[in-house]
């Protein structure tokens, strides 16, 4: 057996090969003046392919398509019943078809997909695949286009600089820190929360913080590939 040795010295085996990894984010989704609308499928798949890269699992690509809160009224997204139908099932039925895999990571880069995650039990027994869904960088990024997201996204060059300043005209932008969503912020005290911050704070870029929560997300991406070998 050929064994592939991550990093912190932990021996990974060859069944690696049957993990894939695939990226969910969203294409459209405004992240104020400063960040691409495609945000959260850039920084999804920064993780995923490097988990890729430092283990050996499969890396699959992104899910081109997003499920949103029904509450959240932004962007352009599926309920979660249609994702796991239409896009997420046929999608990971082909990959384990032609990939033979036996278990997916689902990498998570937007909170509005989070919802799938009460559907992902019976879609491993229809397709006899163990997933897990990790979620990590969406856990520990902060405020919707704040400054984690800016950090993360100044490491990765995908940032325009030149529009930071006028970032948090949040009558141009209400989607930074979810400010202008009413809706939102009436159902979700988090929300709330991390709007009234961004309010009274403002955003930077961090980059020692945007490396930061990069590093930890795919770490946490590598231990869930560990888990599923164990």
């Amino acid at each position: 057996m050929i064994d592939l040795r991550y990093s912190s010295g932990k021996i990974i085996s060859e069944n690696v090969h049957k993990i894939g990894l695939l990226a969910l984010g969203s294409h459209l989704e405004n992240h104020g003046a400063a960040l691409p609308i495609d945000t959260d499928s850039k920084i999804a798949t920064h993780l995923a392919f490097q988990a890729s890269i430092r283990t050996g699992a499969k890396f699959l690509g992104i899910l081109y398509a997003a499920s949103e809160y029904s509450y959240v009224k932004h962007g352009k997204h599926m309920t979660p019943q249609d994702l796991i139908k239409k896009r997420l099932k046929p999608t990971l039925q082909a990959a384990k078809k032609c990939l033979d895999l036996k278990k997916v990571v689902l990498v998570n880069g937007h909170g509005g997909n989070v919802p799938i995650k009460e559907y992902l039990s019976d879609l491993e027994k229809d397709l006899n695949l163990k997933i897990l869904f990790n979620n990590k960088v969406v856990e520990i990024e902060g405020p919707h286009a704040g400054t984690g997201e800016l950090s993360m996204g100044a490491v990765l060059g995908i940032i325009d600089m030149d529009k930071l300043e006028e970032h948090c005209h949040f009558d141009q932008y209400p989607e930074v820190g979810m400010v202008g969503l009413t809706e939102a912020r009436k159902h979700s005290s988090g929300i709330d929360e991390g709007a009234n911050k961004v309010i009274k704070e403002g955003v930077c870029v961090d980059l020692e913080l945007g490396e930061q929560l990069l590093e930890t997300a795919i770490e946490d991406v590598v231990k869930d590939i560990i888990t599923l070998l164990d």
